[in-house]
């Protein structure tokens, strides 16, 4: 079936504060007409269980208002305002009976086919990470709603309370931050915005700050081996972001949001509905922190002092069986951090040690969707992206500049054949291309002053339902590169359906990743450590193997929700971070030897009474790589992590209440200096605390929380902070918080579409 088809930097001064108010007004004009209308209209999207959208389908209330969905499986109803109760039918499934919670957002109805279940009463309910029952990929979505759930005001602070994917600073000057999922690093995840390749090479350094909370719609995170749709630089998963789209959008979103530390932040989104095909939507995002805090009175800025600024201007046009989705994205970062005069003692006269990093951003895409059978779901699609992003940064005297540019293009093929087989086929190209300047390359990679890679590749991917209970999914790819070569990306995915309350699934597939040593690894550049890079890394590959078992079991009239899953991670090639040969250098060379990653998860969700529900996971992680011919665990890598987040709403969904606790596990220090060692030889666990309480009103949102409540903070966590410029001065030994506890407010304006 069609996929819906969508789109994506400047220093703040007094003329773009005015043109950014001018817009904001701009906005409210155009809606101010809307609020005065006397009905409600509720909006929303009509899907199987899979996911995939049910066009043509009816939906109507107690009162017989009617709609029908588009290709897109949305739907639009004006229905009174006491209206509690919306109906859905569509042919081959059982009517839907859907209750809603908070008319004002965006309804999802899930309908089942009519051998399943009978009708049924669906609420709104969890934690808003929703597992996909009936994908064949082990898949999780974490709606809108979840993300109001904690002081989400970009993607890094996003996973906040997900058991599965994990978010660290990876130095304590820089703010860069890392996403890690099933052990291993972010670089290994493929980073997706709306289905195609996004934040990849320099960008994967600070771009978890690149994409704000108020933007998104949901987070799709697929673990293990993915689908070959999207690439073959998925090693450990997939997460795609959804951004809010012209089309559902509400006319206006206004949040603003302050912190004890300092932090500033301002988003808004508007979208307009020109007419019955066009539709288009701003995006703004300003952000602040420029308080300087010393809190361990090391000299050094616990946190970097920032300002950007990002907007984002996107369009939707659409026919009875065409949808085309652009757009362009802007954005400026900057950030000081390091040693300044503020931090300094009086008595001190050495220069600061301070690092200045500059980044602007421009990403424009096109998605064009065009269904050649209806009732085939036979569909063609084209997309095309590119960006442009230049960082200019010095770490005292070390200077790096870099710029990339990207292009991606991707068309694809869609059809059902019967009911039982379903086939997806396509061409990709990806070209990437850097270039480096600064007495670090010239020290460090003299042959890398300029890079660049082009892959053109072609897969396909056929998915056999021969039984309801039993799915098969088995993709094959096929690339050339450049720099590489050629190379094949099998991947297959297995599910059944034991009964009604138990799924079974399991995985296999390889991953491929062309590494960009200094433009992915720039934070380690906050350090006295010497780069060593081996010349003519490889390509690095590796298989992933995965089993889950999904409970469903009913308990009281309620939902017992049980999860288990264990992954493995065997690379085959790998370009290994070495921190341990030597404690004043870093290694970077092709693995010669065994690196794996094993990983079991458990986790546990149940609404213990009305309005309560409890969330509780555990996870073991034992991640093991051969450094300079000994294979040892990896350093800086926690061996568990668990978690438990309980939220709660009144019956009247005035007031909400999420708490989450996180234990993180102790783990392995790189090796330190026998005879001087600089730091011990591994880091303890440590447990952390978060709270939010929301108020609601009928537009509007107050929210109040606090960040690492129990205010546990690294002891010390750059190496030699009093000497700087020595050789042993290090500031990547972060294994924890160097933050102590943070305290924040906000409001929420929203004005739902009429």
């Amino acid at each position: 079936m069609l996929r819906t088809f969508v789109p994506t930097n400047l220093k703040m001064n007094s003329d773009m504060m005015k043109k950014i108010v001018w817009l904001i007004g701009v906005w409210i004009g155009c809606v101010s007409v809307a609020m005065a209308l006397p009905e409600r209209t509720v909006k929303g999207y009509v899907m199987d269980k899979e996911g995939a959208p049910l066009p043509g389908a009816y939906v109507y209330d107690e009162s017989k208002h009617t709609s029908v969905t588009d290709e897109n499986g949305y739907f639009e109803l004006a229905v009174p305002d006491e209206a509690k109760l919306l109906k859905a039918d569509y042919v081959g499934f059982t009517t839907l009976t859907y209750e809603m919670e908070r008319p004002d957002d965006i309804q999802i109805l899930v309908m089942s086919p009519s051998t399943e279940l009978k009708e049924v009463v669906v609420t709104a309910g969890g934690l808003g990470a929703i597992k996909n029952r009936k994908s064949v990929l082990n898949t999780e979505s974490v709606t809108s709603q979840a993300l109001t759930r904690a002081a989400c005001c970009n993607l890094s602070e996003s996973f906040e309370t997900n058991p599965s994917v994990d978010v660290a600073y990876s130095d304590a000057v820089t703010g860069a931050k890392q996403i890690q999922l099933l052990g291993l690093a972010g670089t290994y995840v493929q980073m997706l915005t709306e289905n195609f390749p996004n934040l990849r090479g320099v960008a994967s350094t600070y771009g978890l700050d690149y994409i704000p909370g108020p933007w998104m719609q949901s987070i799709q995170i697929s673990k293990g081996a993915a689908s070959v749709k999207n690439g073959y630089e998925s090693v450990t998963g997939q997460i795609d972001v959804e951004y809010k789209k012209p089309k559902v959008a509400d006319p206006l979103l206004v949040n603003l949001f302050g912190s004890s530390t300092g932090r500033y932040e301002g988003n808004v989104v508007g979208a307009v509905e020109l007419n019955d095909r066009l539709s288009t939507a701003l995006l703004v995002n300003y952000y602040n922190e420029e308080q300087a805090h010393d809190r361990n009175k090391d000299t050094f800025l616990d946190m970097p002092q920032m300002q950007s600024f990002s907007a984002m201007n996107r369009w939707h046009y659409q026919t009875s069986r065409f949808v085309s989705q652009s757009g362009i994205k802007i954005l400026t970062d900057r950030r000081t951090s390091g040693q300044t005069v503020h931090t300094l003692h009086a008595a001190d006269e050495i220069s600061p040690y301070t690092i200045h990093n500059d980044a602007n951003r421009v990403e424009g895409f096109t998605k064009n969707g065009f269904i050649l059978n209806q009732e085939r779901n036979e569909s063609v699609a084209l997309i095309v992206s590119g960006s442009y992003h230049d960082q200019r940064a010095n770490y005292a005297d070390k200077v790096y500049n870099v710029y990339e540019s990207n292009v991606y293009a991707s068309f694809l093929y869609e059809s059902e054949f019967g009911t039982h087989h379903k086939l997806a086929a396509g061409l990709n190209y990806n070209w990437d291309r850097y270039v480096q300047s600064g007495n670090v390359v010239d020290l460090y990679c003299p042959q890398w002053h300029q890079v660049s890679e082009k892959v053109g590749g072609a897969y396909a991917e056929y998915t056999w339902t021969p039984l309801q209970k039993f799915t098969l999914m088995a993709g094959l790819r096929a690339d050339y590169s450049s720099l590489h070569h050629f190379f094949v990306t099998p991947r297959v995915h297995v599910k059944y359906e034991v009964t009604s309350w138990l799924s079974l699934r399991a995985s296999a597939g390889k991953g491929y990743r062309t590494t960009f040593v200094l433009p992915e690894n720039s934070y380690l550049l906050a350090s006295s450590r010497t780069f060593h890079l081996a010349e003519d890394l490889k390509q690095e590959e590796a298989w992933n193997y995965g089993v889950t078992a999904s409970f469903h079991i009913p308990v009281n009239h309620e939902e017992l929700t049980l999860n288990a899953e264990w992954f493995y991670t065997d690379f085959q090639n790998q370009v290994v971070v070495d921190l341990d040969q030597d404690v004043h250098s870093v290694y970077f060379y092709n693995l010669a030897g065994r690196s794996t990653s094993s990983v079991f998860q458990i986790e546990a969700s149940y609404p213990l009474f009305r309005g309560f529900t409890l969330l509780g996971a555990y996870r073991w992680m034992d991640v093991k790589c051969t450094y300079d011919g000994q294979t040892m665990r990896k350093p800086l890598t926690s061996r568990y992590k668990a978690l438990v987040t309980a939220s709660y709403e009144t019956p009247l969904k005035k007031w909400q209440l999420d708490a989450t606790v996180q234990f993180n596990g102790g783990g392995r220090m790189p090796l330190a200096d026998a005879a001087h060692p600089l730091w011990s030889a591994s880091f303890p666990s440590f447990a952390q605390l978060s709270a939010q309480i929301t108020r609601r009103f009928r537009r509007w949102q107050i929210y109040v929380g606090g960040e690492n409540l129990t205010n546990y903070k690294q002891q010390s966590p750059i190496v030699s902070a009093a000497n700087p410029y020595s050789p042993d001065f290090d500031a990547t030994m972060v294994w924890g918080p160097t933050m102590g506890y943070k305290l924040y407010a906000g409001i929420r304006y929203q004005i739902p579409k009429l």
